[in-house]
């Protein structure tokens, strides 16, 4: 008889985003006239820029015609793509061959298919509160899982403890959902840490684009020791908008090995066994994110974000509200008022203001009590919606 993995019996059922739909259709359903002002998803509002679509277009066309014709693309990605992030990283300072940088679907389907690099033996240590895909693709592979809480107090920064260590490390900076962005110093820490316990850091970078401070690095690939310790994942869906279209990047650098074991080599053989490649159209689109104009564009779209952003914090200040994030990331994190639990206040909000946001129960033990706003949402909206927050809350 066939054994199915039996480790789906272990996942808890994701109340969060069904519960969340819930009850936003029966607000809808007794209130049909309510204009909702929706903060909860991490989603773009924003088109993609006009670099990008011309890009996308002429793609087109050249599917069109035979001697522009393209088929099957290289599993790892296109060199013109490829190539096009060594350099925009170079400009950086962080020195990367093509063949180094990895082209995916998206950091939501990397982050899961990076685990076929991990024997299942391997432990997996989650700073929560934390995306929730990490702890479940760990639970589908049978993995144990070391949960390290991050607080108020340490401004939701996690730091590494000798109590809390494991193969795998999961760190995502600017974080989702806190906001909360790892600076030099402490990434750092983390990087010697890996070294020093010889594990493996799965680095998510998928909002480095909405990084101001200059202390707070955009690849973990800036700190010295990290190409012998960790992996980075990036994506181009709150960067250049591509949350339909799907394309991100992994970087996997040479130096990176485990008991003679070359990651980098590792990951090319997965790609070409299990992959057809992403399609040329997708990629030539993607490679005109790192033109100079396409660089320009972006820019402009998560200008946006950032004034949403910048709405929501003052509003939050007016209230006298604990938040975090919001400077270097699309998302905002607050301390529930008076106590409320996450799905106490969700209801508020809703029930009150007809303001969607996210419960910080969802995304762990250490979020409860806590709220996400997203920063992603249409301007108007969200301007309304910090005047409904100074409103309902302010003293």
């Amino acid at each position: 008889m066939t054994k199915p993995n039996m480790n789906y019996a272990f996942l808890k059922d994701s109340y969060l985003f069904y519960n969340i739909s819930k009850k936003v259709a029966a607000h809808l359903d007794s209130h049909p006239c309510a204009k909702l002002l929706r903060l909860g998803i991490g989603d773009v509002s924003l088109p993609l820029c006009g670099a990008v679509i011309n890009a996308l277009h002429e793609a087109v066309e050249d599917q069109a015609k035979k001697e522009t014709f393209h088929g099957y693309m290289p599993e790892a990605g296109a060199s013109f793509l490829r190539e096009a992030i060594a350099s925009h990283y170079a400009k950086r300072g962080v020195a990367l061959s093509p063949d180094e940088v990895f082209v995916s679907s998206g950091a939501s389907d990397e982050l899961g298919d990076i685990l076929d690099l991990f024997d299942s033996s391997n432990s997996v240590l989650i700073t929560e509160p934390a995306y929730p895909a990490y702890v479940d693709a760990n639970i589908i592979a049978g993995r144990k899982i070391v949960r390290l809480p991050t607080f108020e107090e340490n401004s939701f920064l996690p730091e590494p403890e000798d109590a809390a260590t494991a193969d795998i490390i999961y760190l995502c900076s600017p974080n989702n959902p806190t906001g909360a962005a790892l600076d030099r110093k402490r990434l750092k820490t983390w990087v010697d840490f890996a070294n020093e316990t010889d594990s493996v850091i799965l680095f998510d970078a998928a909002y480095e684009a909405f990084i101001e401070d200059e202390d707070v690095p955009h690849s973990i690939f800036e700190i010295d020791g990290a190409r012998e310790c960790a992996i980075e994942i990036c994506s181009l869906s709150k960067t250049a908008g591509f949350t339909g279209t799907r394309l991100g990047y992994t970087l996997i650098p040479k130096e990176l090995s485990r008991r003679g074991m070359r990651f980098n080599y590792m990951w090319v053989r997965n790609r070409t066994t299990k992959t057809n490649g992403v399609s040329y159209i997708i990629q030539k689109g993607g490679a005109a994110v790192f033109t100079e104009e396409g660089q320009r564009q972006i820019k402009e779209n998560i200008s946006v974000y950032k004034e949403n952003a910048k709405a929501l914090m003052s509003a939050l200040d007016k209230a006298g509200v604990p938040y975090c994030g919001g400077r270097n990331a699309p998302y905002v994190w607050l301390k529930c008022p008076d106590g409320m639990g996450s799905w106490e206040f969700f209801d508020f909000l809703l029930n009150e203001a007809e303001i969607v946001g996210t419960p910080g129960a969802g995304f762990g033990q250490s979020g409860e009590g806590y709220f996400r706003f997203s920063t992603f949402g249409d301007a108007e909206e969200t301007a309304a919606a910090a005047d409904k927050i100074v409103k309902i809350f302010a003293h």
